[in-house]
């Protein structure tokens, strides 16, 4: 008798599956409490990189390690319990060769225990891509602005304005979903190429930055909820929680100096004999 049970998360499979279908939802997050928000209202939930500029103010994703991701990846699957966790793969872990990304894959899988890993890169990449699929490791692509890049690129600038630029990024996508991925996120990519990809692909297309066609969207946590000071032109605030915890700390700071808290409610009184 088999001691496994089914797996209570949605898969990388489910998500293939939502191609043309019901839009996929999806948020970063970093922590187990957010993740516990999150994980009532998301399909997928992203460890993503970012979390070098959330969590720990850094101009871009370069800086952060495949340490930093397997602490935070299990950090969110200690918190959810019903979405498919996917972590980041951060720069320098898989670009050097296909044993390496697998190796650090492998790494990210059996120390967080999350249902899949996201790598960026197109055509370049596809052999990776291929090569860590068929060994069972469930990957999410990501083009069009690649983050971990920035060097490359020079800025964060939107990718395809022009159709003649569109061959390059179409190619990308094309690659990368015959190499076996489940998904592609799509980023700051103009609406018209973001359509035509994920009309052309067998694969959902999730969007950042691209079109309400993808097969879903993905927006950084912090951003949506007004906690960053900047946030990109494609980025809805849903809440501006940013003044409602500088107003919250003030309050708490001037009790503290008004000897206002704690007061007798919050203090333990001595054991009555």
């Amino acid at each position: 008798m088999s001691v496994q049970s089914a797996i209570k998360r949605k898969t990388a499979p489910d998500l293939r599956a939502r191609k043309n279908g019901e839009p996929i939802v999806m948020l970063t997050s970093y922590h187990a409490h957010t993740a516990a928000l999150v994980d009532k209202h998301c399909d997928a939930i992203l460890v993503g990189d970012s979390l070098g500029n959330v969590m720990h103010g850094f101009e871009t994703t370069v800086p952060v390690t495949l340490d930093m991701m397997i602490l935070q990846g299990r950090a969110v699957m200690r918190g959810s319990q019903a979405a498919l966790v996917v972590v980041d793969m951060p720069f320098g872990s898989y670009e050097g060769s296909k044993e390496q990304a697998f190796q650090s894959a492998v790494r990210i899988m059996k120390e967080t225990l999350c249902g899949a890993v996201k790598l960026e890169g197109g055509v370049r990449m596809a052999e990776t891509v291929a090569f860590l699929s068929e060994r069972g490791i469930p990957v999410m692509g990501h083009i069009g602005l690649t983050p971990q890049s920035i060097n490359t690129l020079g800025s964060f600038r939107a990718q395809g304005r022009e159709e003649a630029n569109w061959a390059p990024i179409e190619a990308d996508a094309k690659a990368i979903a015959e190499a076996g991925a489940f998904s592609i996120v799509v980023e700051a990519i103009a609406e018209p190429l973001a359509r035509k990809i994920t009309q052309a692909i067998a694969v959902p297309t999730i969007g950042i930055g691209a079109s309400a066609a993808c097969d879903g969207q993905v927006l950084v946590l912090e951003d949506m909820l007004g906690l960053s000071p900047r946030a990109p032109k494609f980025v809805r605030r849903y809440g501006n929680l940013g003044p409602a915890i500088e107003e919250a700390v003030a309050g708490y700071a001037r009790d503290v100096k008004s000897r206002a808290f704690p007061g007798p409610e919050h203090v333990y009184d001595m054991k009555k004999t």
